[in-house]
């Protein structure tokens, strides 16, 4: 299980956003800097203990009216190989020293676990608290013999989103993992959808309401 230190980041998840946050084309720009603040979120374990995963949802408030996002963290002690132009920013972590944040969803470990977890392989766990399931999390699956192995995968931004085209291992089969990049708590899955994964996300009085994180489509 992922071991999660109360500590000092330097610069501070949200400072890098703010930067990285406007140059992605599912970003509801605003016209002003965004004003982001952290309000929710899970984090999937790498079964190897290297790569921390982290999904957070983001509030902006820099606009007319408060946008939800969703940010796939992946947090590296070295740098990833070939994924330059996916790099969210480095920072000085109290206890690991420097790490390398980036788009998850561009990441092999962070795209293998997050299958894992569609398929009901890997178990979501809390944000900010270690060895700790997180039953908010919910997903599902209404397709029998997918495998959580990734053969290969591509990943492409888009305004609607990220899609992640799957390749599974042994069988062939393709899949398109549909991010939902932002987020409108309450939103349900398309009823085509062979499967989603489902986490709160915040309402404006303060509560939360079940939202799909996550869908998964028969690639055609």
């Amino acid at each position: 299980m992922a071991v999660i230190h109360h500590t000092t980041l330097s610069p501070t998840k949200l400072e890098l956003l703010t930067t990285w946050l406007p140059a992605q084309p599912w970003y509801r720009g605003t016209g002003q800097q965004p004003e982001l603040a952290r309000t929710g979120g899970f984090r999937l374990d790498d079964p190897k203990g290297e790569v921390g995963i982290e999904f957070m949802v983001v509030t902006d408030t820099s606009g007319d009216q408060p946008a939800k996002y969703q940010v796939l963290f992946s947090y590296r002690g070295a740098p990833l190989p070939g994924a330059d132009d996916t790099l969210i920013g480095t920072t000085e972590h109290g206890v690991l020293g420097q790490r390398w944040v980036y788009d998850g969803a561009h990441d092999p470990v962070v795209v293998a676990q997050l299958l894992a977890l569609v398929v009901g392989e890997a178990e979501p766990q809390m944000q900010s608290t270690s060895d700790t399931p997180d039953p908010s999390v919910t997903t599902r699956l209404d397709a029998s013999g997918i495998t959580a192995e990734v053969a290969s995968f591509t990943t492409t931004d888009a305004p609607d989103g990220t899609a992640i085209l799957v390749t599974t291992a042994p069988d062939g089969r393709q899949l398109t993992v549909h991010i939902n990049r932002e987020l409108r708590p309450g939103q349900s899955a398309n009823g085509q959808a062979l499967g989603h994964v489902t986490a709160p996300a915040p309402l404006p009085d303060g509560t939360t309401a079940p939202t799909t994180f996550v869908e998964v489509h028969a690639h055609l």
